[in-house]
């Protein structure tokens, strides 16, 4: 029996995939491809370092029987051995590292939401400054980025703006996805500067809210009976109600078990607003659904329950000090400018950095707890 049955399990599942995505019927099919390419990303990780922790193990058993043998082969390599059983050591580490339980939904694509919060214009000016720090992050990490809907107000902010953020392709490494940079987002932003409509030059304080949700390949991971939807059409409007479109092509679709509402209205076509409509529908529904699961199993994704606190005020960006400060990690730098620009990388790796201690902390215990 294997030292590593888990490892030898999921190798298994990584040989099936591989079948099944060289098959017709799944090439013709992109969503299902995505879908099992990320999960074939997502193995291949553990079973890399299987493979390399099994030939570590063979070196080392083969050397013990030529040095067991005796002879001028034990003698030349004999000194071999400690580098092998280091190897070994090294192997069996980045194994067990890698068979830690990771958030499954790492290698997604994500839907951003910014919404304007106290504070008015200026609040909605900051939701503006928001958006293009992810979007400019994203275009550094070569992600493509798609307004889905916004609603602009006259001074150019946003009242809320849906942004979704996708990989070009299925990341490698599942900790390479847009997800598993992203997530720690969700939360409440503040702002500290002076607003452009203050007179007095005193500084303000307002702040908008960053929701974060993990797209949806396939419709059907998403049960959606069509009896629970309503859906509206209206005439889309621009800022201060000025008509933008002479058809009622804006969609306003009502999850009515949940209360959940999506609007669309920036395309001109009532039928791709409704498809907008309900890819952000299938990812609020998603997450609703993950929350609760985590509110049962408390030991499960610890992080996410955390990071989607609509009241957690997570992040504070001091324009005055040019300074910006993460409250979760106690990460603070004087480059507000840069990190608005979309240099993110040095924040949120504080964020991983805590949420990969809490995983090897809790893996510890319930290991603990198990003997």
């Amino acid at each position: 029996m294997s030292q590593f049955p888990a490892a030898e399990a999921l190798l298994t599942e990584y040989r099936d995939i591989e079948q099944q995505m060289a098959s017709p019927e799944i090439l013709a099919r992109p969503e299902k491809l995505r879908s099992l390419g990320r999960r074939y990303a997502e193995l291949g990780r553990v079973v890399s370092r299987y493979l390399d922790w099994q030939q570590a193990n063979t070196d080392l058993v083969e050397m013990k029987e030529i040095v067991a043998g005796g002879g001028e082969d034990a003698e030349l390599f004999a000194p071999e051995l400690p580098r092998l059983e280091e190897n070994l050591i090294k192997a069996e580490e980045e194994l067990r590292d890698a068979l830690l339980p990771r958030d499954p939904d790492d290698s997604r694509d994500i839907i951003v939401e910014v919404k304007a919060g106290e504070g008015g214009e200026e609040s909605a000016l900051f939701a503006a400054d928001l958006l293009r720090m992810y979007q400019r992050y994203a275009e550094k990490r070569g992600w493509n980025t798609q307004i889905l809907s916004s609603n602009v107000t006259e001074l150019g902010g946003y009242k809320d703006v849906q942004l979704a953020i996708k990989a070009k392709s299925v990341p490698e490494d599942p900790a390479d996805g847009v997800w598993a940079h992203l997530k720690y987002e969700a939360g409440v932003h503040r702002v500290q500067r002076v607003p452009v409509t203050e007179s007095q030059g005193r500084i303000h304080t307002s702040a908008a809210g960053v929701l974060v949700f993990a797209e949806v390949d396939e419709p059907e991971e998403v049960e959606i009976n069509d009896n629970d939807l309503r859906i509206d059409v209206y005439r889309s409007s621009g800022p201060g109600g000025q008509s933008v479109n002479t058809t009622d092509s804006a969609v306003r679709i009502t999850h009515l078990p949940t209360g959940i509402t999506v609007s669309m209205q920036d395309e001109k076509s009532q039928i791709k607003n409704r498809e907008s409509a309900m890819r952000v529908l299938r990812a609020r529904l998603r997450q609703a659904q993950l929350e609760e699961l985590a509110a049962k199993e408390a030991d499960q994704r610890r992080s996410q329950v955390r990071t989607v606190d609509r009241s957690e005020r997570i992040r504070t960006y001091n324009f005055p000090e040019n300074r910006i400060s993460d409250h979760r990690t106690g990460y603070k730098a004087h480059n507000l400018d840069a990190v608005l620009d979309g240099e993110l990388d040095a924040v949120i790796d504080s964020l991983r950095e805590v949420d990969e201690r809490e995983r090897l902390a809790a893996a510890a215990e319930a290991a603990e707890g198990k003997k």
